[in-house]
């Protein structure tokens, strides 16, 4: 290839094409993704929220079942990302070589990459929205619907965290890699973002430590959405936000480029 990998990747409409494409595949299977999707957050919301909840009392301020729901909207929205950036993108790679095909078009590596990484937050986005009718079923949505805008912040944490999920699909030899990226930055991100109990809770230098991590900021901004409580220092957590989404772009293209340029 004439291209260097590390060539700044460029945005076209082709992208679109991977989007319909992978909708296409997710209606037929769109049955059981909605059981998931509704049901994991109702086990969460009460065993923890009611359960512990009762126990716990307030948290924050709030009571501990509209404290977890805000965040369980980020981090779940986080996990649906990283599975679909990291086996469902793996699998198109690699076994089924999905790529391959698509490549034999006018569609390019920057293509599939940038419609797999909105398709990505797009699910991200709709496990938001189901976690966010559970939580209001359950009258865990004080903000009433203030907290519609969350969902564009779900959306760009989504965009965050697609990109170094394709990453990871970049350089795994097999599903197994996976592991590492799940037991190494999202659980430790999953404990230590917010989304169980506030940060300001942790000695200084972990404090310092947890503000590096995305989640950290995306829940920072959810969470007081979704309440009705002003959001402090937006424009600092929108930017961290989007700073991860540009970069983690440009290296998942550059990551694809080198598997696939052969």
């Amino acid at each position: 290839m004439s291209r260097s990998i590390w060539a700044l990747p460029h945005f076209r409409w082709a992208a679109i094409a991977v989007l319909e494409r992978n909708f296409l595949v997710w209606r037929k299977l769109m049955g059981p993704a909605i059981v998931l999707n509704f049901g994991e957050p109702l086990i969460y919301l009460l065993g923890l929220g009611l359960g512990l909840g009762h126990w716990v009392g307030t948290v924050a301020g709030l009571p501990y079942l509209v404290f977890l729901a805000s965040g369980v909207v980020a981090s779940s929205a986080m996990t649906t990302v990283s599975f679909e950036g990291m086996y469902s993108v793996f699998t198109r790679m690699v076994p089924q070589k999905t790529y391959d095909a698509m490549m034999a078009t006018p569609m390019d590596i920057d293509d599939i990459v940038l419609g797999e990484i909105i398709w990505a937050a797009l699910k991200g986005l709709f496990s938001a929205v189901a976690i966010l009718v559970v939580a209001a079923v359950l009258g865990a949505v004080p903000g009433g619907w203030m907290a519609l805008w969350a969902l564009p912040v779900v959306f760009l944490m989504g965009l965050a965290f697609a990109g170094p999920a394709i990453i990871m699909s970049a350089v795994a030899g097999s599903y197994d890699f996976f592991n590492y990226y799940f037991v190494l930055i999202v659980t430790p991100m999953f404990m230590l973002s917010g989304v169980f109990f506030p940060t300001d809770s942790f000695p200084a230098a972990l404090q310092a430590v947890v503000q590096f991590l995305p989640l950290t900021h995306a829940v920072e901004v959810i969470r007081p959405v979704i309440v009705g409580q002003p959001v402090t220092q937006i424009g600092a957590h929108l930017a961290v936000l989007s700073g991860f989404a540009v970069l983690s772009f440009y290296l998942a293209v550059a990551m694809v480029r080198r598997r696939l340029w052969v």
